[in-house]
């Protein structure tokens, strides 16, 4: 026969059970995606279960009392991912890169290198930028001839142009007061008519994308279609950077490259918005000292294509699936 005390831990497990299966279903309920509900001392383990996400252990002690302790969301250092991801991207001795991603849907953001590099071409987006800022301010429309040049200026990088739209804004001084509302902290205009000078980060460069591609913009919704529609119509020849990490046709870009005069390498820069998978997805990739054009391309293309994998998931899926398979 079975002692007193055996019967009674033996009757004790279906309450148990059912406590648990009440604390599961509440959990559910509220938004608890995660519960662990075990009998301590004095009582047997009755119930567990498990999604992805964990963000609550229910635990239940003899006596029917059930206690909620909150289990910490698992992070996700992205740039770290990304710092491994472009360990496999060619970067030739004594050249720099440096790039950042945004995906605007989920927000995930990843960022790799520092520094300022020469903008080149690229600058051509924050001078239109200011220029649609400055004719907000005055109430009114771009003139013909500023629209000319605009097309110009994006669509084949014409530099006769950009010089024009340069001296529009007021050179270096009107850069530098636009792009202080834009949220760009840490890029100087050129000096003079060195407008393919201006320093710049990739970070802030990002910030820029932002302000075109983003809704919390200090330009107007239509300032900022005016200028997606002119990254999205790039001469044939230039459609090469960022738009290698997209699906098909699916970027609006401005590409950017400089042969200095007196070392003979070259700055190749990309930046713009690309969809992969569904995901719009902000990029900027700056780079110097390359030996050849060819080869900068190469290498912000290969860096283009790492940040998107990082900011989609991509990357944080393969990480996962390769700490899994080593745990197994």
């Amino acid at each position: 026969m079975e002692s007193s005390a055996a019967l009674r831990r033996r009757r004790l497990v279906p309450s148990y059970a059912a406590l648990a299966f009440v604390v599961i279903v509440g959990a559910a309920a509220t938004g608890t995606v995660y519960v662990q509900a075990q009998a301590h001392p004095g009582g047997d383990a009755v119930s567990s279960a498990a999604t992805p996400s964990a963000s609550a252990s229910v635990s239940v002690r003899a006596g029917g009392e059930a206690s909620v302790e909150p289990v910490a969301e698992p992070t996700v250092d992205r740039d770290a991912l990304l710092a491994g991801a472009v360990e496999s991207v060619t970067v030739e001795d004594g050249a720099r890169m440096s790039v950042a991603a945004l995906d605007l849907e989920s927000g995930a953001r990843a960022g790799y290198g520092d520094g300022s590099f020469d903008t080149a071409s690229i600058v051509k987006v924050d001078i239109l930028a200011a220029l649609l800022l400055q004719a907000q301010d005055a109430g009114r429309e771009l003139t013909a001839v500023e629209e000319s040049y605009a097309a110009e200026m994006i669509g084949t990088s014409d530099n006769t142009a950009a010089s024009a739209l340069w001296r529009a804004i007021g050179k270096a001084d009107g850069l530098d007061e636009a792009n202080e509302r834009l949220g760009l902290t840490d890029t100087e205009g050129g000096d003079g008519m060195y407008w393919g000078l201006t320093q710049a980060t990739a970070a802030d460069q990002l910030t820029l994308l932002g302000q075109v591609f983003g809704d919390d913009s200090a330009l107007s919704a239509g300032s900022r279609a005016y200028l997606q529609g002119l990254m999205g119509r790039i001469a044939v020849d230039q459609r090469w950077g960022v738009s290698a990490a997209a699906d098909g046709s699916a970027w609006a870009l401005k590409n950017g490259w400089l042969p200095r005069t007196a070392t003979g390498l070259w700055d190749i820069n990309s930046i713009g918005r690309v969809t992969v998978d569904g995901h719009d997805c902000l990029v900027a990739v700056l780079s110097d000292g390359n030996s050849t054009r060819t080869k900068g391309v190469a290498l912000v293309e290969a860096a283009a294509r790492a940040a998107v994998s990082v900011v989609t998931g991509e990357a944080v899926s393969g990480s996962a699936a390769a700490a899994a398979s080593a745990a197994s």
